[in-house]
């Protein structure tokens, strides 16, 4: 505005809100309609101070919507609000917004829809495991269906956050450890909630989080430090957002971590230099609860203030709860401690998303005229997630599945029934739509046939509560367990967590099978019937002993709503399971971190050999260095074979392709699927790179008999990383790859990477 005069300024202001309010009120030209940076301009210039402060702050909604709460949103204080509300109460505040504030600009309003809304599904590393991204992206439609229906429409969701630390409770909540599997997983994710576009009424607006480096907390504690070098951080750890962002999510969150000593909201590099400049992307970005204010705990700033002129300036758009850029930014900007081009730019981005979600264009604020109810087609999809989740670690003697044979079971553990509980960690379906397993198994059996028994009991005093029976360490429940187990032709023992054993702030140093658990199971093998582990869990637990008493081994992590039907599907063989884990389960605590794509080390332990193989090598004296399950693992029903590896080229040229594959047989009796997985290793490079890593992989059916060729096609692209300045190469050399079930076997290939 500068030096315009007051008449001039009048008039233009005349004539922008002229402009605006046409268009807001009449339809307009597609060409019109189209020019969003256009209509964006034409609010800026109107705003004032406050009503741009307000577009960047977000308000939890309080238990009581009070007149005042209601004033403050006609008067644009907020661009954001979120929480339990109910429709009805979304509606009237939306309604506030576009018709009775000065500038009718829409609220965005959020929620934490994690896995599932109406009907709840599996929690996202469950889905990960079943290493199947239309399947993903098929749950996330009828998600942002269910939730778009009750109002909602933007969630802070995918998390993408590489995790490889199973004592963080958090790990529930992404897709494991590998940038690869979580990078298709999270744009799968993003696609599903965002089809067909942002402005159709049943779209609801991604946000990956949490950005970046939150997953590697130290020591696995919820909100810890992070340490992590620049060329791990782009190699891994960006991964999934950089191809979240490719995929078009419309918002970014800032997670709580440091890293390297600087919050991620208020970091510049990650925010600004990585993702505005380098990636370009254009939504934008809102901070984690309160993380903007907890600037002053970190220890880079002085007050609120401070605070919040460092998160604007490192490019946090949008403060979740605290308020501090309600409080300060006016102030900041009269001292000229902050940039209005920077309010200008952080609003832009704000309004540029409510604007490509049709916000501003009518789009309809839904309020159910009755409860909304799980409909038999999306707990198909949720049955199918879960039974597609479960990861088969063991099964001697073919003990699964149950054969026509077993006429009566005993169910054994709290969590065989306890609905809330199969539904995982920020669930927001009803438990009191959970079909649990022993109803299941009641359904399938009949009640007279199947004997159940919780085996667990609180300690004195506690509260009777599943959390309380598995942490328990008392046995007075034994005795009635071992009782039903004696009575059965096969004992299912259900072991694992509640749900509010992981997730958020649900950060364990001890992974084992908590409580008794591990002690019920040497009670019930004196039964002498065969015992089936199913384990419940929203993290990698550690039961090697215990697993040693089973006759199998089935995770089935936490499955949501239709969790019992799925895990009866599995037992009984109506679906093979086909699951893979998607991080590595460790032998001991001890051994975290632990991963897959570790590097090597100067002194690598051998893979084989005597146990008196020389002591100074980079191992344990108490157990091996190796996982007790490797990532990518899971057993079937059935045995697939891999044999008849070929390539068409021993070179790989800088801009050509080479082709690896195998023959996959199914030599079982069942039709099954199986997930088969491509890793590559550079073998000396100017960077050690990993020992392997995954570039592709192919989930495919097969009857039995039945042979499939798999073609994997690399590109010498996907073999590059960054060196130690920082320079994103592809360096020639020898490589080895593998087609593989898994990452610890395989078919090997050897092949070289030809100089540009």
């Amino acid at each position: 505005m500068g030096l315009a005069s007051t008449g001039a300024k009048t008039a233009m202001s005349i004539l922008t809100a002229f402009t605006f309010f046409a268009l807001a009120s009449i339809p307009a030209p597609i060409s019109l309609m189209n020019n969003i940076e256009g209509r964006i301009d034409t609010l800026l210039h109107q705003m004032s101070i406050e009503e741009k402060l307000g577009q960047m702050s977000q308000v939890a909604l309080p238990d009581q919507v009070t007149p005042e709460f209601k004033d403050a949103v006609r008067k644009g204080k907020y661009g954001s609000v979120y929480g339990w509300g109910s429709p009805k109460v979304r509606a009237e505040l939306q309604k506030l917004s576009i018709e009775e504030s000065r500038l009718k600009i829409p609220l965005i309003i959020g929620q934490d829809v994690i896995h599932g809304y109406t009907t709840g599904f599996p929690i996202p590393l469950a889905q990960a495991a079943t290493w199947d991204p239309a399947l993903i992206k098929e749950g996330a439609r009828a998600t942002a269906k269910e939730a778009t229906q009750d109002g909602i429409h933007w969630t802070f969701s995918p998390m993408i956050d590489i995790a490889r630390d199973p004592r963080w409770g958090r790990i529930a909540e992404g897709y494991g450890e590998d940038p690869i599997l979580t990078s298709k997983m999270g744009v799968a994710t993003i696609e599903g909630y965002q089809s067909p576009s942002l402005a159709a009424p049943d779209s609801l607006a991604a946000c990956a989080k949490h950005y970046v480096g939150y997953g590697a907390a130290e020591a696995g504690r919820d909100y810890n430090s992070t340490w992590i070098p620049e060329g791990l951080l782009r190699d891994v750890y960006l991964k999934p957002f950089e191809a979240a962002t490719k995929a078009g999510v419309a918002t970014l969150m800032s997670a709580f971590n440091a890293i390297n000593g600087v919050p991620a909201s208020a970091n510049p590099f990650t925010l600004r230099q990585v993702l505005r400049n380098e990636w370009r992307f254009d939504g934008f970005v809102v901070s984690d609860y309160m993380s903007v204010h907890e600037l002053i705990a970190h220890g880079v700033a002085v007050d609120g203030a401070d605070a919040a002129r460092k998160a604007i300036d490192a490019g946090v758009d949008m403060e979740m709860v605290s308020d501090d850029y309600l409080k300060h930014g006016a102030q900041l900007l009269a001292e000229k401690k902050l940039d209005i081009r920077m309010i200008d730019e952080a609003v832009r981005c704000i309004l540029r998303i409510k604007f490509r979600m049709g916000l501003f264009d009518g789009r309809h604020q839904s309020v159910p005229d009755h409860d909304l109810l799980p409909t038999e087609e999306v707990k198909s999809i949720g049955r199918k997630l879960a039974g597609d989740s479960h990861v088969l670690l063991k099964n001697d003697d073919n003990a699964l599945p149950l054969t026509s044979s077993v006429k009566t079971v005993a169910v054994i553990g709290s969590l065989a029934n306890s609905p809330s509980d199969q539904l995982g960690t920020w669930a927001n379906a009803d438990a009191k739509h959970s079909i649990t397993p022993l109803a299941s198994l009641e359904s399938r059996m009949g009640k007279e046939n199947v004997f159940y028994a919780s085996g667990q009991v609180p300690e004195e005093g506690q509260k009777d509560n599943v959390e309380n029976r598995i942490l328990s360490k008392s046995h007075h429940g034994f005795l009635e367990a071992l009782a039903a187990a004696q009575k059965a032709d096969v004992v299912l023992v259900f072991l694992g967590e509640s749900s509010g054993l992981s997730g958020e702030a649900s950060c364990r140093s001890d992974i084992n099978l908590p409580g008794s658990q591990a002690e019920l199971v040497s009670e019930l093998v004196k039964s002498g019937k065969p015992l089936i582990g199913i384990i419940m869990a929203g993290r990698p637990l550690i039961f090697h002993e215990t697993a040693a008493k089973l006759s199998a081994v089935l995770y089935v992590w936490q499955g949501g709503t239709m969790a019992g039907p799925a895990i009866v599907d599995t037992l009984f063989g109506d679906i093979v399971p086909s699951g893979k884990l998607p991080v590595t389960f460790p032998q001991s605590v001890g051994q975290v971190p632990l991963y897959y794509d570790h590097l090597n080390t100067g002194r690598p332990p051998a893979l084989t050999g005597p146990a008196s193989e020389d002591r100074f090598r980079s191992k344990y004296l108490d157990v091996t260095f190796t996982p007790e399950y490797p990532f990518g693992f899971g057993l079937s029903y059935s045995k697939f074979t891999y044999s008849n590896g070929s390539m068409t080229s021993p070179v790989l040229h800088n801009l050509g392709t080479v082709a690896f594959s195998a023959d996959i047989t199914n030599a079982g009796k069942f039709a099954a699927s199986e997930i088969v997985q491509f890793y590559t290793h550079q073998i000396a490079a100017t960077v050690a790179r990993p020992v392997r890593e995954l570039k592709d992989f192919q989930k495919i059916h097969l009857e039995p008999g039945e042979t499939k060729n798999v073609i994997f096609q690399l590109e010498a692209s996907e073999l590059g990383f960054h060196n130690s300045h920082m320079k994103l190469v592809t360096e020639p050399g020898h490589f080895e790859a593998w087609i593989a079930p898994d990452s610890a076997s395989g078919i090997k290939f050897n092949f070289e990477l030809a100089k540009a």
